[in-house]
This record gives C-alpha cells, sequence and structure tokens, in this order.
C-alpha cells in the first residue's frame, strides 16, 4: 500500500540566476560591453553585467571590482577573465578576454588613424574636453548606484564612507600613488573587515 508521502508535490525549487550559456555566449557579450566602453568603461560594465545580464549582483561586484583593481592590467580585462573563469575555466576566460580585445582593438586601430590626422584641429581638442566632462559624470553616478551597495557590510555605513572620504582625499588632494592608497587605505579597510568576521 503506498504511503501518503507518495503523492506528495516535490519542493520547489529556487530559481537560477542567469548566466553565460557557452563560451561564445561571453565572448559575445564581452565584445558588446567593450565597444560600448567610450571614456566610461565602469559605467557600461555594471550596467550590463549587474542591471541588464544580472550575473553579479551590485554587491558581488563591488567586490570583484575591487579585486581586478589590485591585480595588474586594466581592470575591466582582469573582471572578464575572473568572470570567463567561473562559468567556463580557462575557456571561459580566454574567450571573455578575446570578447574584450578582439573587435575593440580593431576599432581603436582604426579611430587612432582617424585621430592621427585630425588632432590638431581645435574642434577635435574641443569634442574631446566635453567627452572628458562626461566620462566624470558616468562614473560620479555608478558611484551613486553602488554605494548603496555597502548597506550591508560588515564595517557599516559610517566606517565605509569614511574610507571613501579618505580615499577621495588621498587621490585628489595628497595626489598619492595608487599604489600606496591600494597597500595603506586598501590594507587597513581589509585587515578591519577580516578582524570583524573572524569567529
Amino acid at each position: 500500500m503506498a504511503s501518503a508521502t507518495d503523492f506528495s508535490s516535490p519542493a520547489p525549487t529556487a530559481p537560477l540566476r542567469p548566466q553565460p550559456r557557452s563560451p561564445a555566449d561571453l565572448f559575445w557579450s564581452f565584445t558588446w560591453l567593450a565597444l560600448q566602453g567610450f571614456g566610461g568603461v565602469l559605467a557600461v560594465v555594471q550596467r550590463e553585467l549587474v542591471e541588464k545580464k544580472r550575473w553579479m549582483t551590485n554587491e558581488e561586484f563591488v567586490e570583484e571590482w575591487a579585486v581586478a583593481q589590485i591585480m595588474p592590467g586594466p581592470n575591466v580585462v582582469n573582471l572578464s577573465i575572473m568572470i570567463g573563469d567561473r562559468y567556463f575555466g580557462l575557456r571561459g576566460a580566454l574567450a571573455a578576454l578575446a570578447g574584450m580585445l578582439t573587435f575593440p582593438l580593431i576599432v581603436v586601430l582604426a579611430l587612432a588613424t582617424v585621430y592621427a590626422q585630425f588632432a590638431s584641429h581645435p574642434a577635435m581638442a574641443g569634442a574631446l574636453r566635453g567627452m572628458g566632462a562626461v566620462t566624470a559624470g558616468l562614473i560620479a553616478g555608478v558611484g551613486i548606484k553602488l554605494f548603496a551597495s555597502i548597506t550591508n557590510h560588515p564595517l557599516g555605513r559610517p566606517l565605509c564612507v569614511a574610507f571613501a572620504v579618505l580615499t577621495i582625499v588621498a587621490m585628489a588632494w595628497l595626489r598619492w600613488p595608487l599604489l600606496w592608497i591600494l597597500l595603506g587605505i586598501g590594507g587597513a579597510a581589509c585587515l578591519l573587515t577580516w578582524r570583524k568576521l573572524a569567529p
């Protein structure tokens, strides 16, 4: 005689997080991402990976971007390799890297050729200065969006804000080298967080 438990419905499973379907998906996703990154790649990366594709949460993005930033090489290239490796190992890392570099390299070479011919033109210099203002706005906008991710940080919001302000002062006013900021302020933040999380 069958028991009542034989007729019970299986427990619902949690929906899986979106993720790349294949190394080819990684390649084309990072190609599209890189081709949008004129002047403000951080804003594009956050929007594509967190808001559109939802491969990462804001908190994960902040953590992995921090790791990518302290590694040698361009931040976004480091991040693409890390994400590719997470999903498909070495194949994924190489696919993401190829996506970041292949078509953008062709575009950059073409634009460099054009720029060399018109670099001395006053209109070109004015256009580039205008793009600099837009780039600063893009970076500030992403910073405001990512600020929400520190709500659940182990150090608490006040101390995180203090570290952020200290970093800005060290960069913009004191003009410390990036390595000193990473080792000094970044090291202190890591140590305090580790002590807070230690059992």
